[in-house]
This record gives C-alpha cells, sequence and structure tokens, in this order.
C-alpha cells in the first residue's frame, strides 16, 4: 500500500470514528490527509469503497485480536483473555474501535456473525467447566465486556482495573 493511500484510510478511519460516516466528506479527508479528492477516487471509487476499504482492514484486525482466544485449548485461558482484551486497548486503536462499534447501528454494515466465534469459543468454555447455562454466561459476559469497552471509548469515565479483577474473581481465575 502507498504512503498516500496509507494516510487517506489513516485519516478516513479517524474523522468516520469521531465525526460519523455520513457527515464527513472527502474533500475534508483529502484536505487533512494532504492530497487531492481525485487520489481518494482513484484508489477507493467513492466514500463507501473507502469505508469498505477499512472494513476490509477491521476483519482482518478482528482476527488477528481473537485469534489467541479461538485457538486457545485451556477453557479458563479462554475466559480470562476474553476478559482481560477491553482492558488491553491500546489508546492509539481507539479510533478503529470507536468505528466498528459505530457500524453496529447502521444496518448496511452491521455484522452480527463477526462476534459468533468468540461467543462460540466462549459458550464451548462455559460448557467444559461445566456451568448450566453456558451459552446464557457467554452472551452476559460478551455484553459485560461490550459494554465496558463502549465506556472506554467514549472517554467519559475511566474504566478502573477493578472491574477486570472482578470479572476474573466472578469466574475463579
Amino acid at each position: 500500500m502507498t504512503d498516500k493511500k496509507e494516510k487517506i484510510i489513516t485519516v478516513a478511519l479517524e474523522l468516520f470514528a469521531n465525526e460519523g460516516y455520513s457527515t464527513t466528506a472527502t474533500s475534508k479527508i483529502a484536505r487533512k490527509a494532504g492530497v487531492s479528492e481525485g487520489l481518494i477516487f482513484r484508489h477507493f471509487e467513492n466514500k463507501k469503497g473507502l469505508l469498505e476499504a477499512i472494513i476490509k482492514d477491521a476483519d482482518l484486525k478482528l482476527g488477528q485480536v481473537f485469534a489467541p482466544i479461538i485457538f486457545e485449548s485451556d477453557p479458563k485461558e479462554v475466559i480470562r483473555h476474553t476478559i482481560e482484551t477491553p482492558f488491553n486497548l491500546d489508546k492509539s486503536e481507539y479510533n478503529f474501535w470507536k468505528l466498528q462499534y459505530k457500524l453496529k447501528w447502521q444496518e448496511e454494515y452491521n455484522n452480527p456473525h463477526k462476534m459468533k466465534p468468540l461467543y462460540d469459543k466462549l459458550t464451548w468454555a462455559f460448557t467444559e467447566l461445566g456451568y448450566q447455562q453456558a451459552e446464557e454466561e457467554a452472551q452476559l459476559l460478551t455484553y459485560i465486556l461490550d459494554s465496558i469497552t463502549m465506556v472506554t471509548l467514549r472517554g467519559k469515565i475511566e474504566v478502573s482495573d477493578k472491574f477486570r479483577i472482578f470479572l476474573l474473581e466472578k469466574y475463579n481465575l
């Protein structure tokens, strides 16, 4: 990928995450990236093509983030790694994660099946550990962690490490 193309994607990600996809003009992306608007259209055809390139990168990144959990064979470690993931988000990647959450609310881009491998692995882990309602426990944990992630990304309050410790203790980890 060229430096300019990468810069366009980086700037678009930032603007889409913080100002919204529909309200961000390609002219603003071009100006902030220091490129011509025509270059955006040459690389991505249109704004939707640019967003789709970001989504494609996001799918790869999600796979990298969740691969260690999906391939873990110890059920307790599956739960531990899952709990620790939102607490270990790098602030430099907040725009990436913010955009993922914003896209969940846009029917055209929402893919509820993205998280299915993680949910299935958690269900397996809770089943292996003898939980009577393994599916419900997996769903509850993903909802809790989803909420913690959203609060963290909004930057409204600092999510304390006490929640991570609480969850680890709750599951005897």
